[in-house]
């Protein structure tokens, strides 16, 4: 399907390869189902067969075309034989083919530079405390990695017990310079040792009883050792039983946007199907936004 052509006829504002927020072969515009969240997080291929948010992950091509057209499926696969597609297919979600290269960070990285400190420090973090306890690293105006530009990121390694012993599996970037429509991007699936929808982000030697599920890398920063997140509010049937085993009790903390307060009672049903004692809460905005005083308070009472 000439997704391009789609795009253009339907005067749907897009970005195609080449251009700073695109990774090769794919072709990003907004997501609809993350009206909240600004950006071009959502990705479809050259040929229109898989589409993908970075936040809110897999969405079949038919429904992705049918909220942005506002039109009926029926209709959608009549469009897309229209532009060389085939309207039975039925699209699934792409296998990832992990660990194909060796893991390795965007090069040149290096230490935080006074530049990922200041950033750090506006959003009321500790950069030296973050950077020891949680391994951070930078990168600065030039850093690629397969071709993709990781510049002017915090890098966090991603720790997992693999075969018996933690190590690093993979990594996620945050954009310090908060220009960037994509906030975080993630380490590419061909040099990931086990994909990061597969695993949670924290500290596992740290966990107790309790466990503070949230979204983002820089959630679990605000709310420390008991906090574990899924990387968007898209979780996967792996994480919820990662989840599951880790934790006898539950409390599920997503941003405050209708579609994470979903996201979140869905979870918490997920949890206690397997005999989780699950429950969520909503705070204003998100829990990275939080005052470090605040965010310990919360802590305090959820314990």
């Amino acid at each position: 399907m000439d997704i391009v052509k789609l795009y253009q006829d339907y005067s749907i504002p897009f970005q195609a390869e080449g251009h700073k927020h695109c990774r090769p072969g794919w072709i990003n515009t907004p997501c609809p189902f993350c009206t909240g969240n600004p950006g071009l997080h959502l990705g479809v291929t050259e040929d229109g067969s898989h589409a993908y948010c970075w936040r809110c992950g897999y969405k079949p091509i038919k429904k992705v075309l049918s909220k942005m057209l506002n039109a009926p499926e029926k209709e959608i696969s009549q469009l897309i034989a229209t532009y060389g597609g085939s309207p039975l297919t039925k699209t699934k979600e792409p296998k990832a083919k992990i660990g194909v290269k060796k893991l390795k960070f965007p090069e040149p990285c290096g230490n935080l530079t006074i530049r990922h400190k200041t950033y750090l420090e506006k959003r009321g973090f500790d950069p030296d405390r973050l950077q020891k306890e949680w391994g951070l690293l930078g990168t600065s105006v030039i850093s690629k990695l397969d071709g993709i530009d990781y510049k002017f990121r915090i890098i966090a390694p991603v720790f997992w017990n693999d075969q018996g012993r933690s190590k690093v599996v993979t990594f996620q970037a945050r954009d310090i310079t908060d220009r960037h429509t994509l906030k975080y991007m993630a380490c590419p699936k061909e040099r990931e040792i086990i994909h990061h929808k597969h695993i949670l982000y924290g500290m596992p030697e740290s966990w107790g009883d309790t466990g503070i599920i949230v979204e983002g890398i820089t959630d679990v920063w605000r709310l420390g050792y008991n906090a574990v997140a899924t990387f968007g509010i898209e979780y996967t049937n792996r994480q919820v039983r990662e989840i599951a085993r880790a934790f006898k009790r539950v409390v599920v903390i997503f941003d405050s946007e209708h579609q994470a307060i979903q996201q979140a009672g869905k979870l918490v049903s997920d949890l206690k199907f397997r005999g989780v004692d699950a429950f969520s809460i909503t705070i204003k905005d998100d829990p990275g936004s939080m005052s470090q005083d605040d965010a310990d308070h919360l802590v305090k009472n959820i314990l």
